[in-house]
């Protein structure tokens, strides 16, 4: 039995994320022991990944960044643009394998932390600590005990909602024969691409040079394409949108995420919390996520670090949760348009206001201004009717890939 102070299973995200507000928060000398334990390599570990987030210019990541942008594109069904800059934010572009080696590098250099590779089979929660159990690569019995434990795995069950839809993707790296891309600018929707009868589909573009982007097709519905599907889009949307002949696919990423007004418990038992998307840090009316796991991550290493109980905050606020619960109906009942939601939003207010109020930073009085700015018959039928719906069981998230590329995280 190997004992720390902390256990955190999982090194994806929002485990590597809290590990490393751990690390750089603590002191020289002393703070709490940390055990991150992550999957051997195999089938377990996710493939690489992509995170986008927004924040002003000096954060803890800008020297590994793949790449960033000060300028924001939105097109409607109409090809029309609307292009603003969100200063004082900047969109920003994140790898996951450089963002682990990163991670990983600033553990190295602290005694009182280590990683263990384990396929975890349990965590058993006790009256003064947690256990944590697997086997290593060879099949030989893992077990852990710690005061704390932060579980990123995803759950066995999603919440019961009243909505739950999916956001699932395709994007690939592509590189051009020809310049093709404005580095200077990263199209954050473009829905000049067939809606679905159900729910909405856009494409987005985000360069990282004249010649190389990654260009993807996403939808928000009830259920995944197959392979095929996701094919045939990016195929319509390279060739006839983008207009886009002779290019290589250099790479790709695919993956879903559920889009539900579910509420994710934080807490798995009394030395037990759950962390990143397991713990609700999916923004569920995008399906951002790496922004959130960050306040997450810092403020339970300050809760930890002032011994206090370190039970995770609600990663989004009250009122934004009932505002995303009230999107996600109207969207799920066809009563609102997404593409012309979306690309209004965009129209008629500014990016930075928008971003804020997508990572629940606005104000209470930008709320209702931005209300304003949408369909407000439809939405206020919504408010009325939500407060008697139940909520149902959601599909088992295991057919849901835990990964994530840039329009919502690539949570993680």
């Amino acid at each position: 039995m190997r004992d720390a102070d902390v256990v955190i299973v999982g090194a994806g995200a929002a485990g590597l994320s809290l590990a490393h507000a751990l690390a750089v928060s603590s002191p020289a000398a002393g703070g709490p022991s940390v055990l991150l334990v992550d999957a051997p390599p195999g089938p377990l570990r996710p493939p690489e990944r992509t995170w986008c987030f927004w924040e002003e210019p000096g954060g803890a990541f800008d020297g590994i960044l793949a790449a960033s942008w000060q300028r924001l594109r939105v097109r409607g069904a109409d090809g029309r643009p609307v292009v603003g800059a969100p200063a004082p934010l900047a969109y920003k572009m994140l790898r996951s394998d450089a963002f682990e080696a990163h991670v990983g590098a600033v553990l190295a250099g602290r005694d009182r932390f280590g990683r263990v590779a384990a396929e975890v089979d349990a965590v058993r929660d006790g009256p003064d600590g947690a256990q944590v159990c697997g086997r290593d690569a060879a099949g030989r019995p893992v077990a852990l005990r710690a005061r704390w434990v932060f579980d990123s795995r995803p759950p066995r069950a999603l919440p019961p909602a009243r909505t739950t839809l999916l956001q699932h993707f395709r994007g690939w790296f592509v590189e051009t024969a020809d310049d093709a891309f404005d580095p200077g600018v990263a199209d954050l929707m473009d829905f000049r691409t067939p809606q679905p009868a159900h729910g909405l589909s856009f494409g987005y573009v985000l360069p990282t040079g004249p010649r190389h982007a990654l260009v993807e097709y996403t939808e928000f519905s009830r259920s995944p394409l197959d392979a095929a599907g996701y094919e045939r889009a990016l195929g319509q949307y390279t060739g006839e949108v983008l207009g886009l002949r002779e290019f290589a696919v250099t790479a790709a990423e695919q993956g879903v995420i559920p889009m539900t007004d579910g509420r994710f418990p934080r807490r798995a038992g009394r030395s037990v919390f759950r962390i990143g998307a397991a713990g609700g840090a999916t923004r569920p009316s995008t399906g951002y996520t790496f922004a959130a796991v960050q306040r997450q991550s810092r403020a339970v290493a300050a809760r930890l670090l002032a011994g206090r109980e370190p039970l995770p905050p609600r990663p989004h606020g009250r009122r934004s949760r009932a505002m995303d619960a009230v999107m996600l109906r109207a969207l799920d009942t066809g009563r609102i348009d997404g593409a012309g939601f979306f690309a209004g939003l965009f129209g008629r207010v500014p990016f930075e206001r928008v971003l804020r109020f997508l990572d629940g930073g606005s104000r209470p009085w930008e709320d209702v201004s931005i209300g304003l700015r949408t369909p407000v018959a439809p939405m206020l039928r919504t408010v009325a009717e939500l407060p008697f719906l139940p909520r149902h069981p959601a599909a088992p998230p295991e057919t849901i890939p835990q990964h994530r590329a840039p329009q919502g995280e690539t949570a993680s």
